[in-house]
């Protein structure tokens, strides 16, 4: 696979996860999008640790893209 399209997907997909990480911080359950996990209707309860989680992976998106675009060592 070539390795600038691994880098440049890695890096859209962790900004994807960072999008969603802000999304469950900042709507309740009864209003996140009914594709999302833990949408429940009517509930008014925040869903941290989801948005914790996409979160993490969106960083280590971020690492990856990082090592994957070093030079190589001579």
């Amino acid at each position: 696979m070539n390795k600038k399209l691994l880098t440049y997907g890695s890096v859209v997909l962790g900004l994807v996860f960072m999008v969603v990480a802000i999304i469950y911080w900042s709507k309740t359950a009864g209003l996140l999008p009914t594709y999302f996990p833990g949408y429940e209707a009517g509930s008014v309860t925040l869903h941290f640790k989801h948005g914790l989680a996409s979160f993490i992976l969106g960083l280590a998106l971020f690492v990856f893209a990082w090592f994957k675009s070093a030079k190589k060592a001579i």
